[in-house]
Parts: structure tokens; sequence; C-alpha cells
């Protein structure tokens, strides 16, 4: 097949390098024309310009956007609606919100274009070697790219989760789910660093990862993370939110489905940008004026 692609940063290239790995055709836009060479390097074409890349009227188009999610997504949804021929297909695999996915797929059901949502899940690794997709659109428009996603994914790594927006849906659950596994893994982590014992943590991860209930590619990158140990010096504390656990937890109180662990991932991530520490200081002002605390100054 031949792929327009459109976002060529770490997740774009990497899919289009798996792409021509599979002896697909990649033509590819960027706004950074510096991506260029690196495109044609590993057998794809690039374009400085979205016209010249759907400039093809000749045979059905599939366009592949890799782009943050918002407003750049869903404003180059309709730039290339508009220019896509009936029967053309756009597949949309950033981390889209469900809503605007079902928005976009209004706006291109209205041009007669496809569109199909895509969750993305493995990294830039995986995107490069073998992802994990959540693919939701019109049955039988993923029947005709199934060879793709098969292409693209590891074994038994994808799923026709259902119609428009069913991808995206089930990305931002995912990723929901990713952050309270992750929160599970730093706190226990924190508990032995602070334990009586002198644990050597890279082997203890080592083993969880072996055998154990808790074996995960998140505890082997544990495990990689605490081979180089100064990193922990180097970096601040601070966990930004990219926006999917958050949307998780807004589907869950719209739906009043208790979310607990996923909720309160979401909180320590906010709770780490905070520089402010407002209601930790009204707290020990607090106790200072009915209990005569003592409070710690600021150094």
């Amino acid at each position: 097949m031949e792929i327009a692609m459109i976002g060529l940063g770490k997740m774009g290239m990497g899919i289009a390098e798996n792409l021509l790995r599979h002896q697909h055709q990649v033509k590819g836009f960027d706004i950074d024309p510096s991506v260029a060479k690196a495109v044609q390097e590993i057998g794809g074409s690039f374009h400085f310009d979205i016209e010249s890349l759907l400039a093809e009227q000749t045979k059905q188009q599939i366009v592949w956007l890799m782009l943050p999610a918002g407003i750049l997504t869903n404003n180059m949804v309709m730039t290339v609606a508009d220019l896509l021929n009936e029967g053309d297909i756009v597949i949309e695999a950033g981390n889209s919100h469900y809503q605007d996915s079902l928005k976009n797929f209004d706006y291109c059901q209205q041009r007669g274009v496809h569109f199909i949502d895509v969750g993305t899940s493995g990294g830039v690794e995986g995107a490069r070697n073998g992802a994990c997709m959540m693919i939701g659109g019109d049955q039988q428009i993923f029947a005709e790219l199934e060879p793709l996603f098969t292409d693209l994914c590891v074994d038994k790594g994808f799923i026709h989760s259902g119609p428009a927006g069913s991808g995206h849906y089930l990305k931002m659950v995912h990723n929901g789910i990713e952050y309270g596994m992750m929160q599970s893994i730093g706190e226990g982590f924190n508990l032995l660093h602070h334990s009586p014992y002198d644990f050597q943590l890279a082997e203890v991860a080592q083993v969880f990862n072996h055998g154990s209930v808790i074996r995960s590619w998140l505890m082997e990158l544990t495990e990689k993370i605490y081979q180089q140990p100064e990193e922990m010096t180097e970096i601040a504390g601070v966990i930004p939110s990219s926006g999917e656990g958050k949307w998780t937890v807004e589907e869950a109180l719209r739906l009043k489905v208790n979310l607990p662990v996923i909720t309160q991932s979401l909180m320590t991530r906010f709770a780490s940008e905070d520089c402010d520490k407002i209601s930790e200081k009204l707290v020990a002002l607090l106790r200072n004026q009915f209990g005569g605390h003592a409070i710690v100054k600021d150094e």
C-alpha cells in the first residue's frame, strides 16, 4: 500500500520505518523540512506542502496522521478531508480525545471520506518494530486495511474495537491503567528505598520481572532505570500529565464509575507540578495556629 504520512516526529518516523520495511510505499510531510533527508534515507519521499502530498487523484489514497492531539490534529483532519476524493481514507493515530474523533468522523463522512481512529501503544520502539493498535471505524474499511495493521503490529497486537471513536476511547482507558500501574511501581520502590534493608533495586526489579505476578515491560524499564541510578539525582520529581489520564477520570465521573487508583495517580501528577505548595503551607500554618506545632522554614 502507499501511505501519505503527515507528522514525522519520533512516532511518525517509527511508523514510516515500519511501513517501508514491510514493503509499503511512504510519502511524507512535516512542518519541519529538515526531516526530509531522514525520510529519503529510509526509502520514503518527502513533500514540502500538503497539496503536493495529496496531488495523486488516480487511485484511493490512504493518509496517516501522527500529530499531537487537539487543535492541530483536528484542523489537519479538516484540511486533508477537503483535499481528498470520495472513498479515500484518513487514519488518525495520535492520542486524541474520542469525542474529537467522533467530530472528525462526521466531518469526513460529510465529504465521502472514510475516517479511522487508532489508539497506538508501544512507544517509539513499538512504532518502529511492532506496535499495539486499537482501531475504531467502519468494519469494511478496517477489513481493507487489516493487512496494513498486521504488518505494523506485533502478533495479536491489534483489535477492531468498534465504530468511530472506540479506538481512541480504548487508548484513553489504556493510558489511565498505565498511570495507575506506574504509580504503584513508583510507590513500592519508594518504600524499598526507605526500608531498613540495603536492597539492590536493579536486582529487585529484575527478579520481580522473572516469574512473578507483577512481571511486565514497565518492570523491565524499572530495572533499566536502577542500572543507572545517578539519573535519579539529575531530574526533578515532576510528572507531566499528557491528558489521557485526565480524560479517563473525567469519563469515570461522567458515567459515575469508581476509579480510585487511576484518579489518585492523576492527582499525584498534579501535585508533582505544584511548585507553590499552597495547600501544604496552609495546613502547616493551621497546625501552628491551633496547636503551636513547629513550622519548617523555606531555605
